[in-house]
Order: C-alpha cells, then sequence, then structure tokens
C-alpha cells in the first residue's frame, strides 16, 4: 500500500507525454536513457521542483501499470578531494569515501519515505540512486519531492549482433604474427622499442563475461593463483546472477571475451598482453539491463569478494573498457565523472548506428562530453560505414573522440577459439589496451585523465573529413584521428626506470613463475607477477622503493632503499629460499557441531587443489608450504542454515584445524540456525480460502524486516507472508534473491498451495506486552500438484528479540511437505539480498524449527 496523496496528475495527463524511443548500439546497450526537453514533466503543483520524468515512465503508470524506475537525486558528492590526491589508489579510496558519505546522507529522507509506504528500492551510491517500481501515484509524489532530480524507468536493450566474418583456432604460440590492428595502432613496435607490453597495469570491462581460462586469457587473469587454482574475489564480479552460484567467471555471449582479448590476450591478438585483467559481467547475455550496467559500474571503482561485500577501492583497475551504449542519456556521466575522478581512464563505444554519411549518430555513453568515445576504421584506412558520427545529440560536444581498428577483429572467443568480428566494440578496447601501454612506460601519468587524453589526442594521426563539422585536426567523424600509440608513448613523460629480472629456486637455481615482485614508496604501489620462464618486468617512477618479492612455499625477501633513476634500466634477480612443507588435516562441523560430510575445503590464497571432507567430516592436506593462509570449508548442497568456515591459518608444523561453520548469514546480517521446536496453536481463523488468495492482518506489533518496520502484513495461501502486497498467482516459487515480485516477503513454505474445506490459516497472539509472540500457521494446507498430500506449518514473531521462527509438523519424509518444490526463507524489499534456507531441496522433517535471526540496515 502507499500513504494517502494528495494530488497527482491524471491518467490523460501522463498518458499525454511523448514516447521515448531509444537507440541500440553496440555491446549492450544504454545505461539511461533521459528525456528531452518535450519529454520533461511540466512544472506545476506536482512538479514545482522542475524534476525530469521519463516519458516512457508516465505513458507505463498512466495506462494502470506499475514501471520500474530510478530516482536520481540532485545533490551529489563533491569529488574535488579525489581529484586532488597523488596516487591512483588515494584518488580511488578518496571518490569512494566521498561517494559513500553522500549517498548515506543525502538518501536518508527518500529512504525513509519510502520505508513507510511499504515500497522496496535498492540504493546505489556512485550515481546517488534509487531504483523503484511503483504506480502513478507513487511517481507523482516522488516527482514533488525536493531532493529528486530525474525518473528515469528501468530498461533492457539488446546487444547488436555482431557480423563474424572469419573464425580460426588457436595460434600455435605467443610468437604469433601480431593481429592487423596491433600492427595499425603501432602496439608492436612499442613492445619492440620499449620492452613495453602494459606491465604492472590492471585492465577491467563491463561487457558480457569473460572466459577466464581462455588460454589466451588465462595467463594474466589477476585471480590466477598459479598451479591451475584462482580467487575470483576482487577480480571478478556478476550482478546477472547468470554464472552460477559456483562463482566462476563466465561468457554467454562471447562479446566480453572478444573486447578482452584485443585489450591484453596473448597470441598476437592484444595490444597490452602483459596487463593484468579483471571483469564486471554488466550484460546478462544478448542483452543488459540498467541494474546491472549501474552495479558493474559501482565494483569497478569499489571491486567486492565474490558475496558483494567488504568493496577494496584500492583494488580499482587502473583502465576501464566499454563496448555498450545507447540512447541519448546523461545519467551515466555520473558514473564516468566518478571513475575519472578515481583516476580510472574510461573509454567507450561511440556505436555502430552510422551509416557513413549522417551526422550525430554516436550515441552515450560514448557521446556524453565526459566519456572518451571510439570510432571504428578498417585495414584500408576508410573509416567504418557503421561508426557513430558526431555532433553529439546529448550535449552538442565534438564525438569520437579518438578512432581506432573496428572491422574483421581477430580476437578470443569463448570455446578457447578465436573469431573476427567488427563494431566499434571492437574498436574501443585498442584504446584501452593502448593506455596500459602509454602507463606502463609513463608511470607518472597513471590517474591522470586529463594528461593521459591529451597525449593521445597528440599522437592521434590526422584524417581530414568536416562534413559534420570540426577541422582536420578534431572533426565528428574520426575525432582527433587514427590511433597511433608510438606516437604517444615516444612523447610521454618517460620519467620511467625499468626494472627486470627472474626470480628462481636459491638451491635448484629454477626459475619461478606466480612470484610476486612488489615495489612500493609512500602510498604509490606497483607489482607484477613472473613469467613461465620466472622472468619480470616493472616500469618506475624514479624514487626510493621497498621491493618485496613473494610467493607460495618460498620466503619472502625484502629490499629497503631500493634506488631508481629516470631512464635507468636495472636488472635485479632474486634467488628465494623454499619453506618447508607439513600436514593439515581437521573436521569439519555443521553448525549443531555434528561432522559435515562433502564440505569443499580449500586455502584460497595457495595454489593446492580443494579436498573434500569424507562421512566423517575429515580433510586433509598431505603437503602445504609454511606461511599464513586462509582456509575455506563451503557446505555442499543442501547449504540449509550452514555458512562458510573462513579462518587464517598459521603453519610452522603438521596443523590440525576444527572448521566449524558459523551460522549462514545475508548481505544485511539476518541469520538462522536450526532452533527447539515449541508450536504455537492457532486461535483465530482468518477469512482466507481457496487458491490464490491473500488477506491482510494487522500485526500486534511491529515486526521488522531487513530493518523496516510493519504493523500489518499480507497472508497468502501459497505459504507467503508478503509486507509489500498480496501479490496473487505467485503460484510458481522462485529461488531468493529474485528481482521479479514478490518481495519483502518471508517464505514459510512457499509452494503452490490451496486452503480447502479440510484447511485453515489461523493467528494468535501469546505472552505480555514487550514480550509477546504472534503466529500465522497454516493448517492442512493442500498441495495443488498433490492434493492427498497436506501439511501444517507456522511463522512465529518474537517482539522482544525480532526473531522469526518457522516450523513445521506432521511432516511426511516421502511427500511434498518435505519442501521438494518449495522455497523456503526471506528476501528483502529490493529483491537484491535474501536469506534462503532452501530452494526446492528436500530438507523438511516432522516437529523441527528454523530460527532467522534479524539484524536492522537502516
Amino acid at each position: 500500500m502507499y500513504l494517502p496523496r494528495s494530488s497527482w496528475r491524471t491518467t490523460a495527463t501522463w498518458a499525454a507525454a511523448a514516447a521515448i524511443t531509444a537507440a541500440v548500439l553496440t555491446g549492450p546497450a544504454p545505461a539511461f536513457a533521459q528525456p528531452n526537453s518535450a519529454e520533461k514533466a511540466r512544472p506545476g503543483s506536482a512538479f514545482g521542483n522542475n524534476v525530469q520524468v521519463d516519458a516512457a515512465v508516465l505513458d507505463t503508470v498512466g495506462k494502470g501499470k506499475e514501471s520500474t524506475f530510478f530516482v536520481t537525486l540532485k545533490k551529489q558528492a563533491d569529488l574535488s578531494a579525489a581529484r586532488d590526491k597523488r596516487t591512483h589508489e588515494d584518488k580511488a579510496k578518496s571518490a569512494f569515501a566521498s561517494l559513500r558519505k553522500e549517498a548515506a546522507r543525502s538518501q536518508t529522507s527518500i529512504r525513509s519515505y519510502l520505508d513507510k509506504a511499504e515500497v522496496g528500492y535498492e540504493p546505489y551510491w556512485i550515481a546517488n540512486a534509487l531504483k523503484v517500481t511503483g504506480d502513478e501515484q507513487l511517481v507523482a509524489e516522488l516527482a514533488a519531492r525536493g531532493d529528486v532530480e530525474s525518473i528515469r524507468q528501468e530498461r533492457v536493450y539488446k546487444l547488436d549482433e555482431v557480423e563474424q566474418t572469419a573464425v580460426a583456432g588457436p595460434s600455435p604460440n605467443t610468437t604469433a604474427d601480431p593481429e592487423w590492428g596491433i600492427k595499425d595502432v603501432k602496439a608492436d613496435q612499442v613492445w619492440s622499442q620499449y620492452d613495453d607490453r602494459g606491465e604492472s597495469i590492471v585492465i577491467a570491462n563491463i561487457d558480457s563475461g569473460v572466459q577466464y581460462d581462455h588460454p589466451a586469457l588465462v595467463g594474466n587473469y589477476r585471480g590466477n593463483l598459479g598451479n591451475g587454482t584462482f580467487s575470483h574475489d576482487y577480480n571478478w564480479y556478476d550482478p546477472t546472477g547468470q554464472c552460477g552460484t559456483a562463482g566462476n567467471p563466465c561468457d554467454n555471449n562471447g562479446h566480453g571475451t572478444h573486447t578482452m582479448g584485443t585489450m591484453v590476450g596473448a597470441d598476437g591478438v592484444g595490444v597490452a598482453p602483459g596487463a593484468q585483467w579483471i571483469a564486471a559481467k554488466g550484460c546478462e547475455s544478448s542483452s543488459c539491463s540498467d541494474s546491472a550496467l549501474l552495479a558493474a559500474g559501482q565494483w569497478i571503482l569499489a571491486p567486492t569478494d565474490h558475496n558483494g561485500l567488504n568493496p577494496k577501492p584500492e583494488l580499482a583497475p587502473d583502465i576501464v573498457n566499454n563496448s555498450w551504449g545507447g540512447g541519448d542519456t546523461t545519467f551515466y556521466q555520473d558514473i564516468v565523472e566518478a571513475w575519472n575522478a578515481a583516476g580510472i581512464f574510461e573509454a567507450f563505444a561511440a556505436g555502430n548506428d552510422g551509416n557513413g554519411t549522417t551526422c550525430s549518430t554516436a550515441h552515450a555513453p560514448g557521446s556524453q562530453a565526459p566519456s572518451y568515445g571510439v570510432g571504428a576504421y578498417d585495414v584500408n584506412g576508410k573509416i567504418a560505414n557503421f561508426s557513430g558520427f558526431g555532433p553529439s545529440l546529448v550535449d552538442g560536444s565534438a564525438k569520437p573522440n579518438i578512432s581506432a581498428p573496428g572491422v574483421n577483429i581477430r580476437s578470443t572467443w569463448p570455446g578457447s577459439t578465436y573469431k573476427a568480428i567488427n563494431g566499434t566494440s571492437m574498436a574501443t578496447p585498442h584504446v584501452a589496451g593502448a593506455v596500459a601501454l602509454l602507463w606502463s612506460a609513463a608511470p607518472s601519468l597513471i590517474g591522470k585523465i586529463d594528461e593521459t587524453r591529451a597525449i593521445l589526442n597528440d599522437g592521434a594521426i590526422d584524417v581530414d573529413d568536416t562534413h559534420c563539422g570540426g577541422s582536420a585536426d578534431m572533426n565528428n567523424v574520426w575525432g582527433e584521428g587514427k590511433l597511433d600509440i608510438l606516437a604517444s608513448v615516444d612523447a610521454a613523460p618517460r620519467s620511467a626506470a625499468t626494472v627486470t629480472g627472474t626470480v628462481a629456486d636459491k638451491a635448484t637455481g629454477k626459475p619461478l613463475s606466480g612470484m610476486t615482485v612488489k615495489a612500493q614508496a609512500g602510498t604509490a604501489e606497483r607489482s607484477v607477477t613472473t613469467a613461465a620462464d620466472g622472468t619480470y618486468k616493472l616500469n618506475l617512477n624514479a624514487d626510493t622503493y621497498t621491493v618485496e618479492v613473494s610467493g607460495y612455499g618460498y620466503a619472502t625477501t625484502t629490499q629497503q632503499g631500493f634506488t631508481v633513476a629516470t631512464g635507468e634500466h636495472v636488472t635485479k634477480n632474486v634467488a628465494l629460499d623454499a619453506v618447508p612443507v607439513h600436514t593439515v588435516s581437521g573436521t569439519v562441523l555443521d553448525v549443531t557441531g555434528k561432522p559435515l560430510p562433502g564440505a569443499m575445503v580449500r586455502f584460497v590464497d595457495a595454489p593446492l587443489d580443494t579436498v573434500t571432507s569424507d562421512s566423517k567430516g575429515i580433510f586433509r592436506f598431505p603437503s602445504v608450504a609454511e606461511g599464513s593462509f586462509s582456509l575455506t570449508a563451503t557446505p555442499a548442497a543442501p547449504v540449509l542454515c550452514n555458512g562458510v568456515f573462513k579462518s587464517p591459518v598459521t603453519i610452522d608444523g603438521d596443523e590440525t584445524v576444527t572448521a566449524g561453520l558459523p551460522n549462514r548469514t545475508d548481505a544485511a546480517g539476518n541469520s538462522c540456525a536450526p532452533a527447539s521446536y515449541k508450536w504455537v496453536k492457532g486461535t483465530t481463523t482468518l477469512a482466507l480460502a481457496g487458491d490464490e488468495n491473500a488477506t491482510a492482518v494487522k500485526l500486534p506489533f511491529p515486526v521488522s524486516l531487513y530493518g523496516v518496520p510493519y504493523t500489518t502484513a499480507n497472508v497468502t495461501t501459497n505459504g507467503l507472508v508478503n509486507f509489500l502486497e498480496p501479490r496473487l498467482g505467485d503460484y510458481t516459487n522462485t529461488a531468493l534473491p529474485s528481482a521479479g515480485k514478490p518481495n519483502g516477503v518471508i517464505a514459510a513454505l512457499w509452494d503452490d498451495l490451496t486452503i480447502d474445506s479440510r484447511a485453515r490459516v489461523k493467528t494468535a497472539t501469546t505472552g505480555t506486552t514487550g514480550h509477546r509472540t504472534f503466529a500465522i500457521v497454516w493448517e492442512n494446507a493442500a498441495f495443488v500438484s498433490a492434493p492427498s498430500s497436506r501439511v501444517t506449518f507456522e511463522v512465529l514473531f518474537d517482539e522482544a528479540t525480532g526473531a522469526i521462527t518457522l516450523q513445521y509438523q506432521g511432516i511426511a519424509a516421502s511427500s511434498p511437505e518435505t519442501g521438494a518444490k518449495a522455497t523456503i526463507g526471506i528476501e528483502n524489499q529490493a529483491g537484491t539480498d535474501a536469506l534462503q534456507y532452501s530452494f526446492n531441496e528436500a530438507v523438511l522433517t516432522d516437529l523441527s524449527a528454523i530460527r532467522i535471526t534479524t539484524k536492522a540496515t537502516s
């Protein structure tokens, strides 16, 4: 329900707004569409603050339907302090802190309003916006708020179909002849003349994902620990959920693997094959949602672990490639400016909406003034007929900024193969990779966005085509011209000293791969890992460093006072002492203290294979090197209330570890555990019967779900307590969380149930004020799929503690009563966080109870 509204526009007024059309360009399409002046809600009693309302939102809600939209607030973070910081790491930390602080402050009022109106939302800090789903009435009141800047519809766009021009198998080795685009931008000459392949630089992409173990990409994935083991925390993010629960990177389209290969791939396909890479999946598959793109953009500035928690801006990439775009928006501009303030160089495709002649065919975000937009040309030096031209329809700025090879570009493809395709999507990673070469050669430029753009622009080869405006030096067809990274590196302030060498085993002389060589001066830090032959290369600014060389199985060696001068070439070979190895064994225990078989036990930061606990919960690593590592034990399905055990383990002899799994928690801090069964009998029968029905009940005391207190709830025949709306017809249960409705629910036993003449739904209140328990009881409910089977269960709310207890009785082991086709758990109001006990798993037993301990989040 919503709070009473005093006034809002009529349906006819809403429907009178012009519809928005959005062009779908290369890669995933736009993030957010910006209404033009004719599409803005006119000022009036309900819109006295000149809030811009997307006409598509008005059209949808004006027809009596709900719309999912983004509410952007007027107040934006001051990022000047971040821009003034010296190092990329300091810039990223400062920008992250400012953005989070401003979002927390300025979103307090509107979040409180939405909570009271019982409306779910998902907040974002990088753009100071909230994702909301609501009706005409809600839109009107939000548009009337003084803190709201705009309301824009959530959209999902299709990826363009790429034109395949050639297919080939893997190149035979890393000495393969570079692709034509690599040669055309003269990256291969930078390799040979400067011995620079982008070492110590980290590149990311927001795309359809990446095949992380592709032979041309696996070697420089930042999550590669060596010896065939990987850590995806802080190196991979999938807000779409399309890659499954295992947490491994995937690419279910091919586009993202291709763009990553052009940036950093081996076998002659990548511009900067010495750089490391990480990735965020901002595209579900052949389409991208605004939500995924925004979440991915947020992760780029502050990467998180695989659960989306514990952000670390110090691990932000140096460069991010965006081979997607569409429409004429200014919304994603906030993300671009945040990245730039954090010292992250971004490159955007100008789009494939051109026809070779028509002007103003470039689209956002690549056509936004703050973005570095990239056009495409072919092997003959002719602008591609699909390449988007300026001037920008968003702000009139000259676009693209530069052009790069984008026709018949051969690069990596899922399945460990290669494919050649066309698009400004293919041109853009040439530019991103080129910046890696530039920053590796001139580390004094790292994090300096304006200076870097200027050097790229000055190095570009002019192409005189002014039919869309501009000059030979800068026009709306080619931008500054054709990318020439050799000229840019030649002109760069190459203050770097080059440090090279080999890391080897002291006793045997065997070269060691995967060792980390790190140099730090103050807060400035650069690091690389050794190649298969033990060699490494670091480009450093002239300074005095502490150099640390470390890696699994060897003692860390540190040298302080290591000084390098501008232009100096230093050879630093390092011999490491091997450390002893020992046995690590132990037992995995579930949350009740019982041995747990089938748990996956691994050292997340050591290149060791995962082991599985046996029938008695016992695990064993026969040979682990001395050192301090993080050990995890992850329960196998069904997970139930078992969380993930994670503990540091210092190994200086044979070790025995008891891996007691903690209570499982969600992102908000709610946790669950098996509880003592104590049934509360229902006393008041609700007027609820039949199939697909719901009724509202008044709660005797406020009940909190994800930090929002409620005094009423909707009880459905399908075993749900829904705090937002009845949502009838939800007879098909889903896994939690899910963006699709229902949201803001307690799934006591979410299945397709019916309340017939033999069944009842009752409530009861016990105890004294301050210590009351309120029960909602489904008695003898029938399964629609198996009418002869019946189930009895209840939800208990504890006034004193806020805990929620789910209880079950009369459960027969061989029936659907066990939850074999049901969802059990809780979900937040936006469908973005949940504590799921089970999904379609036969885990319920007779006379059992599950206690959910809640934690406020607002």
